[in-house]
């Protein structure tokens, strides 16, 4: 009897030796060896303190590293602004023919949206990386070496491609590796690097030919192959796949060699287990009730980030600069200087200001900018201030392209990085890029069509006006359902 008092009393003690390894954090446990939380509150109350928790080197270098990968994403968007005039008169490209090359960007985005999700979880975080860069070098090569619009066409679709699958797998690895309290500003890293391929394209645009500029989107691609053999994979990755030896090893080389990395590894391991039991969502089980609040947050962001406007004044500035009467090799010069520092700003203030802050001013901004420019193009039509209506043009343009790369550009990724619970990240996030990219598709396609159709109705006046009311009244609305939103 006393025999068997001894061995229970040394079972329980082991009990709760395992159940304090798992959760450090909670010091209250009962006599019976349970804790007064449920393991879900104790993990989520643990993931939500990052303790000591430093950023060192290696996250450093990891952030640059993964980011780089939206420098080559900014520079495909940059190229479609600066070569347009160049491809249009070389290749004699029609107005819809230009604009299913600009567009077919976005589309091959959507192609890759569609796969980003489970091509993450199968092939890992590292090597999806490594996957999207195949696809970029082969669409900047097809589009430096062609000679008419089905090479150029499938260039830009093979590069979309790549940079769909960058827009899902880049925001999940900097949220998987940075600590809390700094991973709002390392995910922000993402849009800063793709506003500096953008501002890089915005210049040397204007003073190289297409096919050289194509060249040298290659470089940065090629160069981004060869650093992701210096950074680590993702460490959740790693532990979802069982591989718990490459997770510490992993987490160790992040944290510093002198960290002890045990209770995060802990964490890491028991939030994958609760997510294994809850089981992996697939599409239509996420249109249930308790995903339905962080759904319309991701989706909704995502939507009203296109329908701004933002990808085709970003493809197409230098058309609007025209438009408007003002030179384009000034415009997008200036947008490139300043497009840089404001992204470096909401880089530093997006974890101090908050998300639903900075997305409103952002949303504000972007909002006062569009009807700047409907306006500007309105009095332009009617011979209204004609001196003015350049320098409207310019304000707009720039205004637009700046508060978007504030705040809109890159909250809503960090946003679809942190709301999603484990078990729907992959369904949750393929869903949200590719509304992203479809809708993505459909601006940029559509765009020079509406700048097309702007200019025709200059010869009845009256049908200018109905549209340029439309306009104000149609960005007024976007803005407005942007803050409902977010409010």
């Amino acid at each position: 009897m006393e025999r068997q008092k001894s061995m229970e009393k040394g079972l329980l003690r082991k009990s709760l030796s395992i159940r304090e390894r798992k959760f450090p954090n909670e010091d209250v446990f009962l006599e019976a060896g349970l804790s007064r939380k449920s393991p879900r509150e104790i993990i989520k109350k643990a993931q939500n303190d990052d303790g000591d928790c430093r950023v060192t080197a290696s996250v450093f270098l990891s952030t640059f590293v993964a980011v780089a990968g939206s420098f080559c994403t900014g520079c495909g968007a940059g190229f479609s602004s600066g070569a347009q005039a160049g491809i249009t008169k070389d290749l004699s490209l029609s107005v819809a023919e230009y604009s299913m090359f600009g567009s077919i960007l976005t589309l091959g985005g959507l192609i890759g949206a569609i796969f980003s999700g489970k091509v993450a979880d199968v092939l890992g975080r590292k090597r999806t990386m490594l996957f999207c860069e195949a696809f970029c070098i082969t669409g900047w090569l097809a589009v430096a070496f062609a000679q008419d619009a089905l090479w150029l066409d499938c260039g830009r679709l093979l590069l979309g491609i790549g940079v769909g699958l960058f827009s899902y797998v880049i925001p999940v690895y900097i949220a998987e590796i940075a600590p809390k309290h700094v991973r709002g500003s390392f995910v922000f890293a993402n849009q800063l690097m793709q506003n500096c391929g953008i501002a890089l394209f915005f210049i040397i645009g204007n003073f190289l030919p297409w096919r050289l500029l194509a060249t040298v989107g290659f470089v940065p691609c090629v160069l981004h192959v060869f650093c992701l053999f210096f950074i680590p994979e993702s460490p959740r990755w790693l532990a979802k796949k069982g591989r718990d030896k490459e997770c510490r090893s992993a987490l160790q080389r992040l944290r510093g060699s002198d960290v002890d990395i045990s209770r995060e590894a802990n964490i890491i391991r028991d939030t994958i287990e609760i997510s294994e039991l809850d089981g992996e969502t697939g599409m239509t089980e996420l249109f249930q009730r308790r995903y339905a609040y962080p759904l319309v947050i991701g989706v909704g962001l995502m939507f009203l980030q296109q329908l701004s406007g933002s990808s085709g004044m970003t493809y197409y500035a230098s058309s609007l600069f025209q438009k408007g009467g003002f030179p384009s090799a000034v415009g997008t010069s200036v947008i490139a200087t300043i497009m840089v520092p404001k992204a470096m700003l909401g880089t530093i203030i997006v974890d101090k200001l908050g998300r639903r802050t900075l997305l409103m001013a952002s949303c504000a901004a972007m909002g006062f900018s569009a009807l700047l420019l409907s306006v500007s193009y309105g009095f332009q039509s009617f011979g209204i201030l004609p001196d003015l209506t350049p320098i409207f043009t310019c304000i707009g343009v720039l205004g637009h392209i700046v508060s978007f790369a504030m705040g809109m550009g890159g909250l809503p990724w960090i946003i679809m990085a942190e709301i999603f619970p484990m078990n729907v990240k992959v369904s949750a996030g393929t869903l949200v890029t590719v509304t992203n990219w479809l809708f993505g598709w459909v601006v940029t396609y559509t765009f020079n069509f509406m700048l097309q159709w702007n200019a025709s109705g200059k010869y009845l006046d009256i049908n200018m006006l109905i549209y340029h009311r439309y306009l104000l009244r149609f960005d007024f609305v976007i803005w407005v359902t942007d803050c409902v939103l977010l409010v």
